[in-house]
């Protein structure tokens, strides 16, 4: 099955000069993580001393070193190659899923010329991490294709309200502002035709800081003078979801230091905190784990998806739904920090839906 992958690469280059450096953050972030240069070597499958004079190369371009060895101590990076490494990271939460986007559209557009092609089911969903789960199990099933994007939640009704999707992502706060999601879903749901699949629900909150030095453990907190914010953009759900929880406790985004500050993923704030760019952010729990930060849990969402009673009957669908509902699938998402399998596959009408989540 035809699968298009697009990354960006870093490419330095001296001003008037034709010399370049193609950097393997790979191999750095390796070294960050293990203090092993043979670890690093054993990651991308080259020998230690190729790699030792790739980072004599790098630091000889840059003219200042990466890496520092003590003996007995391994290696660590130099302050200059722990800001390269964050960098990287920086760029790929932020334009990783862009790119998938890019990638599924082009593969869009290819596939019908090919002469075998899969069924295709396109799904509509905000960015995360059992949504990308799935989408791992769903790649390696023989004649399914999936044209995934990640759109806002708003933004993913709409698509299947208008037929440009076969499933779209639907996730609900526990509490308060509960009724405030299903009101604004409402509109776009039709009891007739639309059905609701359980998922997951994952947890939502504050990422800060490993050992949390400025003490945050609350919203009010994030008001502090010394506190640096970086937040999501406006079109994202969990960017809605803050906006609710800041209104909910009268707090003024205005006193916010870095609440205009915006990157468009979970793991893109995470790794803007864990380079040391900002203090806090919101977002799922599983993002501040993979990036090592701490995390205060402020409350549960649930993750559904919607699809028309239609296509619920066709075989992909019905694929997915038992790949939704084996015993795999839902330990690979209980391994997600944040995430648990909630009735993972089971299949409601809208109303039943609606009077059953209505206040949770």
């Amino acid at each position: 099955m035809l699968q298009i992958e697009i990354e960006a690469v870093w490419r330095f280059r001296h001003e008037g000069s034709p010399r370049t450096a193609v950097i393997m953050l790979g191999v750095l972030n390796e070294i960050r993580k293990t203090g092993k240069i043979t670890s690093a070597a054993s990651d991308v499958h080259l020998s230690y001393r190729h790699v030792w004079n790739l980072i004599e190369q790098w630091s000889e371009f840059f003219g200042t070193p990466l890496v520092e060895t003590q003996r007995g101590k391994g290696s660590k990076l130099t302050p200059f190659g722990e800001r390269l490494v964050w960098a990287g990271e920086r760029m790929q939460a932020r334009l990783g899923p862009q790119l998938e986007n890019l990638a599924q559209e082009l593969a869009s557009e290819i596939k019908p010329f090919l002469e075998q092609r899969p069924s295709v089911i396109r799904v509509h969903a905000s960015h995360g991490f059992a949504v990308a789960k799935l989408r791992e199990f769903l790649d390696r099933e023989p004649g399914i294709g999936v044209d995934l994007r990640y759109v806002s939640n708003q933004h993913s009704l709409v698509a299947l309200a208008q037929g440009a999707c076969d499933l779209s992502g639907l996730h609900l706060p526990h509490g308060a502002l509960r009724a405030q999601g299903i009101k604004a879903a409402r509109e776009w749901l039709d009891p007739r035709e639309d059905r609701i699949i359980s998922f997951v629900t994952r947890e939502m909150g504050l990422m800060v800081a490993r050992g949390n030095p400025l003490r945050i453990s609350s919203l009010q907190d994030l008001t502090g003078p010394k506190v640096r914010f970086v937040n999501r953009d406006h079109d994202s759900g969990t960017r809605l979801l803050f906006d609710q929880l800041l209104a909910a406790n009268g707090i003024d985004e205005s006193k916010i230091n870095g609440a205009q500050q915006i990157e468009f993923t979970h793991a893109a704030v995470a790794a803007y905190v864990a380079s040391g760019m900002a203090d806090a952010s919101f977002g799922v729990e599983a993002a501040a784990r993979h990036f090592g930060l701490d995390f205060i849990r402020i409350l549960t969402e649930d993750y559904f998806f919607v699809c028309k009673r239609a296509f619920l009957d066709t075989g992909p669908m019905q694929r997915i739904l038992e790949i939704m509902r084996s015993a795999d699938f839902r330990a690979a998402v209980a391994t997600l920090p944040g995430y648990v399998p909630s009735d993972t596959g089971n299949v409601t009408g809208v109303k039943a839906f609606l009077e059953m989540h209505a206040v949770r």
